[in-house]
Formats: C-alpha cells, structure tokens, sequence
C-alpha cells in the first residue's frame, strides 16, 4: 500500500456510521478494530451460531465503543432496521465452508443468496444511499483455465458454496445496476491473521494448520502437496475493503485480491513450521470428499484494483504467518 492509497480514504470514515454484518467472526473484526481507529461509529450485526466463526473475544479492546447486535442476516426484519441511518454496510456474513456446503446445501443457499437479496432489499427499501462492499471469493472461479486468474475468467464453481456466493455477488452488482446503490465485490483469496477460526477447517486449511503446530501435532498436507496457492494477510483485506467502500469509481465493480507471492502447500506446511520454530507435516492422500472439490493450483491476478484504485498488498507471507501464530499462542485458550 502506498501513503497516497491510505490518503485516499484517511478522513472518509472519519464520524461515518457504518455496519458490518458478520462483525465478530474474523475479517469483520478485524475491519472494526481499523474503523474505530479512523474515528467511525460501528455497529456489528453477527448470529454468533457456533459453526460460523462469530467470537466476543475478537473485539476485546473496542466492545465499549462499538454497537453490537446479535442477530442473523436472515432476518429481514432485523435487516430492514439495522441497515436505516448507516452510511456504508461491509458485508461479510456467509457460510464459508465448502464441504458444509455439500452436506447441507439448503442451509448454504438460505444465507448466501436469500439472506443477501434481502439485505439488499432492505437497503433499496430504507437506505439507498448506503455504499455497500460485498466480500466474495475466488472460489467460484472453480479449476483455473489459466494462471493467474483475472477477472475475465470463466466462472465454474466446484461446490454449491461457490454457486451461492457467485449467485450474492451478482445480486449486489444487479442492485448497484438497477436500483444505484453503490455495491462492489471483492473476490477474496485464501485471507489469513489474527481472529480467524482455528478450531477446525471450516473458514481456511490454515486455521487448523496453525491450531496443529501450536499443539504440537503434524500439519497434515493433503494430495501430493504442490497445488499452488496465494494468500492475503488480513490487514492488506481490510485496507483494500476500506479503500473500495470510498471511491465511488469502485461502484459496480468487480475486483480479485492476490499477492506477490505464490507457494505449494508442502512449501507453505514447511515455512510455518519453521517460524513456528518446531513442528512437522505429513503429506496425505487427499479425504475422497475433499478430492472432488479441489481445485488444484490458483492465484489471483490483482492488476485490475492495483490500476484502478492502487491496492497492492503491504505484508510477506512470512511476516504474516509470524504475526498470527504469535497471536495464537497469546489467545489460544478464546480460540480453541
């Protein structure tokens, strides 16, 4: 990030009322923690349902000055008050977990792609004015034609989660067409730091990597190990979503996330565990259910919103990773 990016949006937030839906699970918090910084009145809306990474912890610092509302974005009635008076909406709720999404599909369905066409309602019905960044995901671009991937790509998910987010996405950029609400979409990569699940693999491998290293068990790699993949630290996330909610040439636009730097996941399992100063990793055949949905080797191709807005990420893989499992091991017991 360069000083003029950070200068493009230093005073915008600054007295902005602003909500974050899924503002206790990890990137949400994290946003909330950089907007209070910048002097804006946050409320976060989460259902704190167990599966879907919503943590009180992950506020500690700031609960005393921000709203919190504990309700689900399924909810339209909730929705239809909570969205009245704000004037941006980051909206990061959803089911994230692929193989969740395999095995209950109707659930998946219910909140990334009813839940956000009735977000969306309520802001044309209350709000219209409200900027909106929706956070989507690589993962509906499915197994690359070719690498990196832009945003020309073809899109053919591998899993129902991929559908549906393709589906919440497309709905925010109809609404942003149609209606005129100031809605974009950034197509996430592999984003991880501080605050995100680690109890299982339901939001990134990473997660229960990190969770396996503190532990002192093997990081467990599946398949051979070589599938390629890029990563995004969640500071450079947060700043590339405060970035796109304030320019209002970032309206209807769709943006992919990537990094400088690639690495296969036998190289990945390695470099954890040497900044974790111990550890060790084994290389296993993929689960069967896994198998099916993988989508082997991805990276991100960012130069669309490095050109149009001047993102570019700030923080190595490796400085990272250091910063999070340092993290972890002060917090583990709000984590596991």
């Amino acid at each position: 990030m360069t000083a003029s990016t950070a200068d493009s949006f230093s005073g915008r937030f600054d007295g902005a009322c602003v909500l974050i839906t899924g503002g206790l699970g990890f990137i949400g918090s994290n946003l909330a923690h950089r907007l209070i910084g910048l002097g804006a009145t946050v409320t976060v809306v989460d259902s704190l349902i167990p599966e879907y990474g919503g943590n009180l912890f992950n506020i500690r610092g700031i609960e005393d000055r921000i709203k919190v509302n504990i309700a689900d974005v399924r909810d339209p009635y909730s929705m239809n008050f909570l969205v009245q008076g704000q004037d941006y909406l980051f909206n990061l709720a959803g089911q994230t977990s692929h193989m969740d999404s395999m095995r209950d599909p109707y659930t998946d369905l219910d909140i990334n792609c009813r839940a956000q066409l009735a977000i969306l309602e309520a802001c044309r019905r209350f709000n219209p004015q409200i900027k909106l960044v929706y956070a989507s995901t690589r993962q509906i671009y499915g197994k690359p034609d070719y690498l990196p991937v832009d945003e020309r790509h073809l899109l053919h998910p591998t899993d129902v989660n991929g559908i549906n987010k393709m589906a919440g996405e497309w709905y925010h950029i109809l609404y942003n067409n149609v209606y005129g609400i100031g809605a974009s979409a950034l197509r996430l990569t592999n984003t991880y730091g501080p605050r995100m699940r680690v109890k299982d693999a339901r939001q990134t491998f990473l997660g229960i990597w990190l969770k396996r290293l503190i532990d002192g068990e093997p990081i467990q790699v599946w398949g051979d190990g070589l599938q390629i993949r890029d990563f995004t630290y969640v500071d450079d996330c947060v700043e590339v979503l405060l970035l796109t909610a304030a320019n209002p040439s970032a309206h209807g636009q769709i943006f992919n996330l990537g990094s400088d730097e690639t690495i296969n996941l036998r190289d990945l399992a390695a470099l954890v565990c040497e900044i974790g100063e111990g550890g060790q990793y084994e290389v296993i055949p993929f689960p069967a259910d896994r198998k099916q949905i993988d989508i082997g080797d991805y990276y991100g191709d960012y130069r669309l919103i490095q050109g149009r807005l001047g993102w570019r990420p700030r923080y190595s893989l490796r400085e990272g990773l250091a910063r999070t499992i340092a993290f972890y091991r002060a917090h583990r017991e709000h984590y596991w």
